[in-house]
């Protein structure tokens, strides 16, 4: 890089690949330690500092956020960064000794293309709350309509009605087997 140093108008193109050294992301997807990264770089001299433009590639691991399977996903993040000559406020990055770092810019670049929430497919039925079988596996897969526990007490009742349990007492209470009911 020494040769683009204060020299406009001049570029470099490199293509790197690196192994990451920790995970890149969270608990659920993430670039795993000892992934590989290919990055397409080109390096151009600009009067302010060196102008790195990069197409970064790997892939993420991790586990749909639905139906907890493992999944894999491409990671592609286009970066563009000026790296300054001088320490200022103005940029975020600068050249130090004669090097730029580029691993914070990938860093933040991949990790922040990553999904939020990943998922197998995007119609993924995640798993039964009931059972916890995986829903796409079993497409019919169906429970008996629950029994609301404060009614669960009445459900032996069904069978125990005798003759005059059907007949209900009129509103006068005459018991004449009217169906009128009480209000």
């Amino acid at each position: 890089m020494y040769d683009l140093l204060h020299r406009p108008g001049e570029m470099r193109e490199r293509t790197l690949s690196v192994t990451v050294p920790d995970d890149l992301g969270t608990e659920i997807i993430a670039v795993k330690a000892g992934s590989v990264l290919t990055a397409e770089l080109r390096l151009e001299s600009l009067h302010d500092g060196i102008l790195v433009s990069a197409d970064v590639r790997g892939t993420a691991s991790g586990e749909c956020v639905r139906c907890l399977i493992d999944v894999e996903q491409p990671v592609e993040v286009e970066i563009q960064e000026l790296f300054a000559y001088s320490e200022d406020e103005a940029f975020d990055y600068a050249v130090q000794v004669d090097m730029i770092d580029l691993e914070p810019v990938i860093r933040d670049a991949v990790v922040l293309s990553l999904p939020f929430q990943p998922v197998c497919q995007e119609d993924c039925l995640g798993l039964c709350p009931e059972c916890g079988v995986r829903l796409l596996d079993n497409p019919g897969h169906e429970h008996e309509a629950p029994v609301d526990p404060r009614w669960a007490a009445l459900a032996g009742l069904e069978g125990l009605g005798g003759e005059g349990s059907s007949q209900k007492e009129d509103v006068a209470g005459t018991g004449t087997g009217a169906t009128e009911e009480k209000r």
